[in-house]
């Protein structure tokens, strides 16, 4: 490789470079201080760039802060498509949901410092919020196209992949609500099983149905 062809590589690691520094001290600056008493101005100048470069790299101080989260909608899906073909749609998002979870290379929510501060702080700051169901949505609609990958369906036409995915995608969303609330940081896979294991028949059951298939199977019924 020539140095002509090395140049824009080493523009590339010096990109990378700085945008994971722009994040890092927007994360520290965010969760140090409040997200409304830091500007954009005051994250640029702690990665020693000007405000421009900010703008290159984010449209926001929302996204800055976020993008250390990013890329975990990339690793749940990397897992999906790693699942057997054979397993259901909704079975497969659960499993790679926790191969997510159960993976350390990965660094899922309730292991990774100040994650769960940070989250915290978005179900609170309603721009925030935002934008992170901004990344969640994407993340979702590439489960979509795995999932339907999978059944070799076209989603616009055959709802499956989507039906699947909001599922799966709502009892993540409840699962991490209830860990923030909890107080609890390490709890995050306690309550994702939980948000899982309601997405069953019973809920689609009359309390009629469920009250005798409880007494068909002879478990008691929650009250």
């Amino acid at each position: 490789m020539d140095a002509t062809e090395k140049a824009p590589e080493r523009r590339g690691r010096k990109a990378r470079r700085t945008r994971d520094t722009l994040a890092r001290c927007a994360f520290e600056l965010v969760l140090d201080h409040g997200l409304r008493s830091v500007t954009v101005e005051e994250i640029a100048q702690a990665a020693d760039v000007d405000r421009r470069t900010f703008s290159r790299h984010f449209p926001n101080k929302e996204a800055a802060v976020l993008d250390s989260v990013r890329g975990d909608g990339d690793r749940i899906n990397r897992a999906l498509r790693a699942r057997p073909a054979a397993e259901p749609p909704l079975t497969a998002y659960r499993r790679a949901v926790f191969d997510w979870l159960r993976d350390p290379a990965a660094e899922p929510w309730h292991t990774r410092p100040r994650i769960f501060d940070l989250l915290v702080m978005a179900e609170e700051e309603p721009t925030l919020y935002a934008a992170f169901h901004h990344i969640r949505v994407d993340a979702q609609e590439e489960s979509v196209a795995i999932l339907a990958a999978r059944l070799a369906v076209d989603p616009r036409r055959d709802l499956r992949p989507a039906v699947a995915v909001a599922a799966g995608a709502g009892a993540l969303l409840a699962a991490q609500a209830a860990w923030v609330r909890s107080g609890r940081p390490a709890a995050l896979p306690e309550f994702v099983a939980q948000a899982f294991d309601a997405l069953s028949a019973e809920l689609l059951e009359t309390p009629a149905e469920r009250e005798a298939h409880h007494s068909t199977t002879g478990k008691s019924t929650p009250s």
